[in-house]
């Protein structure tokens, strides 16, 4: 097991939250099997009502989903002197308890990559070099694989929501120049999580936030520790399934939608006993590309609710922002003020 040094217990408590607090587990998440005819429909409903849904038949093999989880896990439990040499992240490489520059943390360990092989942080290789070949071809691999995933994912989404051409969304991760990154989370169990709860306080192993790329791909182990805030603000447990995966609409594809979709608040809390670890692929645009809602979805007269921003922009406000923090609300536009 990674020994991480122990904070105080306080640097970790989620104290306040904007959702209501709940023990509810989420037993009618959506379920999208992409074999079903029906896929796209489903797709579309899913991120109207929820902004989250699970894919099943989505023809990645297990295999490989296993192999990226055990190369991960080799790294994460070498000794912490040999993983700092891959830190503090800038912000690609090794990170621990410290999420972002301001000031948010967790009981978290990570590596965050850069998927554009134009665009290679040092701390990233770092990473690589200083561990078997089999970890890059596990990350190279799985990362193909979410692309392709994902991609499919955004043409059907773009039938479902009548528009053309089918592409106007998976293009935006099929340019060259895609900004994605992909996210490899361990969550070290927490002894003290049951004598938190007591207190009516929940370790927080990464804080509430939602995903400001415009489509997101989680698959986990088989421990829970996943929450999403519902649309009446109360907080549901997700069932963990580690043959399958969770997608999560973004901030941009909000945005791209003029609201339609709703980009889908989220944390994870720290497990007493087990440990969880968790991928996930951020599927992004390139830097230079202008995030305003379809053309081909506005209806006639129909007003954009944001204004005009790049991806670089945002990606700007969101690294000066902490993670709770509603990081659209400056892109808005303010009708009738």
């Amino acid at each position: 097991m990674v020994v991480l040094s122990k904070p105080t217990l306080n640097n970790f408590l989620l104290v306040k939250s904007s959702c209501k607090p709940t023990t509810t587990m989420l037993n009618g998440i959506p379920v999208v099997d992409l074999a079903d005819p029906e896929a796209k429909t489903l797709i579309v409903n899913a991120c109207k009502e929820f902004g989250f849904f699970k894919v099943i038949n989505h023809g990645v093999p297990l295999e490989l989903m296993s192999n990226l989880e055990n190369e991960s896990l080799r790294f994460f439990k070498k000794p912490q002197s040999e993983k700092d040499r891959a830190g503090p992240p800038d912000p690609f490489g090794y990170g621990s308890k410290r999420i972002g520059s301001n000031g948010d943390v967790g009981w978290v360990e990570y590596i965050l990559l850069n998927t554009n092989p134009d665009v290679v942080s040092n701390k990233s290789l770092s990473i690589f070099r200083e561990n078997r070949q089999n970890l890059r071809s596990a990350v190279e691999d799985y990362i193909d694989a979410m692309k392709k995933m994902c991609c499919l994912v955004l043409e059907l989404m773009s039938e479902g929501l009548g528009i053309e051409p089918k592409n106007v969304l998976s293009r935006l991760l099929k340019d060259e120049k895609s900004d994605s990154c992909f996210r490899i989370n361990h969550y070290p169990p927490y002894p003290e999580v049951q004598q938190a709860a007591l207190n009516g306080r929940n370790v927080v192993g990464f804080g509430e936030h939602t995903d400001p790329q415009v489509i997101s791909v989680l698959r986990s182990n088989s421990t829970s520790g996943l929450q999403i805030c519902l649309t009446d603000g109360t907080w549901v447990s997700v069932p963990p399934d580690h043959t399958s995966f969770f997608i999560n609409v973004g901030d941009t594809l909000q945005v791209l939608t003029n609201g339609r979709f709703k980009s889908v608040k989220h944390r994870v809390l720290a497990d007493t006993t087990k440990s969880r670890l968790s991928m996930i692929y951020f599927g992004g645009p390139p830097l230079s590309e202008k995030i305003v809602p379809l053309p081909s979805l506005m209806l006639k007269k129909e007003e954009s609710l944001y204004k005009e921003f790049t991806w670089y922009e945002y990606k700007k406000a969101m690294y000066n922002s902490r993670l709770a923090d509603y990081r659209l609300g400056p892109f808005e536009k303010s009708y009738g003020k």
